[in-house]
């Protein structure tokens, strides 16, 4: 089964929702985040990005900055563009991006399932990612944006979902971006709660470094309690969760700094080993098992031809494990891809223009356009307890920060 929990959310007042809500923290480099601030002093930035608050030249301690972010968030409180919900609830959260529409439930999840393997993970996390929101947690006390988590999607919650989707909602705007959200919340819980139960898995979207965060954070923070139940709130985590048929992955590209030393001539020859390279009029991959690359401003398809070595293989037979395992691993070096820094991710959102501006620009040697991870292929390689390679999802849009804030 399925738990979750309704929570009394601190959340924007509805007039400055717009206002308040932001990215996810680990979406924006900090001095896009400095910009955003600087437009928008009522961005939620300024609670999960607070180092963006200092001067460049200066150098904040850890503690320094997790005391800036605790003072950001009292006075978002004290201004009242933040408020609390008087009783709990639960909340239906919809995104609607062009033709594009996905709606989930917002709920407090349990960390025991989490433990259990019941919350099931497709992503190692990085320990210093995990110990930065870790304290972040514990110094606000709070949890500052949603685990973003999916599941194959019932009948009873859909039409439970779709009765509130009919009432008036509490948010609905569009942000920057052009997405629309709108919110509505759940007074009488007890029926999605009932419904979630029968749900036999969660399965984790996006969000495993807050995910594991929460778990850490939750460990010390009742290592300190000397009257710990199971009900507190440090044992449940604050959740984005989302019907499987819904959500839509964007793939996650590549560039690489350099080719190891190699000419393009020598790098197209070794490609050939193991794929048919030529040149093509497009930067998309139209299937699985082909990859497009841009080398000196110009577009090649480079089409796996040792499909039916790993066919039967779930990690392996990814396109972001071929051209790990085939291209950047044996040809350029790059056997870690979390580390290496000869090579960068560009989210798929941002096109396949963004590829050839960075190569063009001259700060990358190449650019690989891949096919997009499915979600078959995720909720098949969770069930089997086993991760994905780094960077293989980019799920578009992404959830508001600052929407929903959970004290705990």
């Amino acid at each position: 089964m399925s738990v979750i929990k309704p929570f009394r959310a601190l959340r924007p007042a509805p007039e400055q929702a717009k206002q308040v809500s932001c990215m996810p923290y680990d979406v924006a480099a900090e001095s896009e985040v400095r910009a955003f601030i600087h437009e928008n002093p009522q961005s939620f930035l300024r609670v999960t990005r607070p180092e963006a608050e200092f001067e460049q030249r200066e150098h904040p301690s850890k503690a320094g900055v997790f005391e800036k972010a605790e003072q950001n968030l009292q006075l978002l409180i004290e201004s009242g563009a933040l408020i609390p919900d008087p009783d709990p609830a639960l909340y239906v959260y919809r995104l609607t991006s062009g033709s594009h529409t996905q709606t989930g439930v917002v709920a407090c999840c349990s960390l025991d399932e989490y433990e259990q393997g019941l919350i099931k993970k497709h992503e190692k996390t990085r320990p210093d990612k995990v110990k930065d929101r870790t304290d972040h947690m514990i110094a606000l006390r709070a949890q500052t944006g949603l685990i973003f988590l999916t599941y194959r999607g019932t009948r009873r919650i859909g039409e439970q979902v779709a009765k509130i989707t009919e009432t008036e909602p509490i948010y609905h705007f569009t942000c920057a971006a052009g997405i629309r959200h709108t919110v509505w919340r759940v007074g009488q819980s007890d029926e999605i709660v009932a419904a979630f139960a029968e749900v036999p898995a969660l399965y984790v979207a996006d969000g495993h470094h807050r995910l594991e965060s929460a778990e850490q954070a939750r460990t010390a923070l009742r290592s300190e309690d000397s009257e710990h139940t199971e009900c507190k709130p440090y044992n449940f985590v604050l959740s984005g969760i989302f019907p499987a048929e819904d959500l839509r992955i964007l793939p996650y590209n590549r560039i690489v700094h350099d080719l190891d030393g190699l000419s393009d001539e020598e790098f197209i020859q070794r490609l050939s080993e193991n794929f048919e390279v030529e040149a093509a009029g497009k930067s998309d991959p139209s299937a699985h098992g082909e990859i497009c690359m841009f080398l000196s401003g110009k577009w090649y398809k480079l089409r796996f031809i040792a499909a039916t070595k790993i066919e039967t293989d779930p990690i392996e037979r990814l396109d972001v494990s071929i051209l790990q395992n085939y291209i950047l691993s044996p040809i350029l070096g790059i056997s870690d891809p979390r580390t290496d820094m000869r090579i960068e991710f560009v989210g798929g959102a941002r096109g396949t223009a963004e590829l050839e501006r960075v190569v063009n620009s001259g700060s990358a040697r190449a650019a690989f356009s891949l096919f997009p991870t499915t979600m078959d292929d995720l909720l098949t390689i969770s069930d089997m307890g086993e991760v994905m390679p780094p960077k293989s999802t980019w799920f578009e849009p992404k959830l508001k920060d600052g929407l929903f804030v959970y004290l705990i």
